[in-house]
């Protein structure tokens, strides 16, 4: 059994009705998206925001340096590089835990967001389409889908009734966008999903895609204006 994952919480300023779990990316900690979480805040006072920092690991691709990742990574760019699968499940896994620890608090799976920015929206996705809960939805920032070879037969009932934003900018030197639209194509192909749901109808299920044309690996005012959007959309307040 893995060791549970430390997190940040964001205590939510009202009645706690909807939790986002929000995953970082390569060498960042979830103190890294707080601010967000923050910035969000007055418009989802309902929402609880968890932020988990991911465990120190050897990245082969920088040279074995030491640092915050959810999966080691081979090389840097290619969308058929090997993949640490192992790395990856035990991820989902420690995801999967704290999608528990906030059902278990009394937050319905169809409540809860799953999101992440970089190797955290690689995960949020994979998790999200292989969970056993239906969740409320996914938010895949500058991500792409992993282990493709294999996800078909982990796909969970739901996937393609998931509302998911995808967000991706166009100058992205490190998560290529043609890794983006790549990963797109075989989620339409292989997996069943639509994937060019229109914002107001994203709420049916698939992908609602934004890019960005001036984007690096990074986020930037209009994307979080989008993304605020959509998860007022998939997470509104309750009584």
């Amino acid at each position: 059994m893995s060791a549970a994952l430390k997190v940040l919480s964001v205590a939510p300023r009202a009645k706690h009705t909807a939790t986002i779990i929000f995953v970082h990316g390569l060498g960042d900690t979830g103190y890294g998206w707080k601010p967000v979480a923050d910035m969000f805040a007055g418009e989802m006072q309902h929402v609880k925001w968890v932020l988990p920092h991911a465990p120190t690991i050897h990245v082969t691709a920088n040279g074995g340096m030491p640092m915050p990742g959810w999966f080691d990574i081979y090389e840097f760019g290619s969308i058929n590089a090997r993949e640490d699968e192992e790395g990856m499940l035990k991820t989902m896994h420690a995801l999967n835990q704290l999608i528990t620890a906030e059902v278990d608090a009394g937050i319905p799976a169809d409540r809860i967001l799953l999101g992440g920015f970089s190797q955290g929206a690689a995960m949020s996705l994979l998790t999200g389409i292989t969970t056993e809960r239906r969740l409320a939805g996914l938010a895949v920032l500058s991500g792409w889908l992993p282990l493709r070879t294999k996800v078909k037969a982990m796909m969970n009932d739901y996937a393609k009734k998931l509302p998911i934003f995808w967000g991706h900018g166009k100058m992205d030197p490190i998560v290529k966008y043609d890794r983006a639209t790549m990963s797109l194509e075989y989620i339409k192909a292989q997996l069943g999903l639509n994937i060019l749901v229109s914002p107001d109808k994203v709420l049916e299920g698939g992908v609602e895609f934004h890019s960005y044309d001036f984007l690096p690996h990074s986020v930037d005012d209009k994307e979080l204006a989008d993304l605020k959007s959509f998860l007022k959309k998939v997470l509104p307040p309750q009584d």
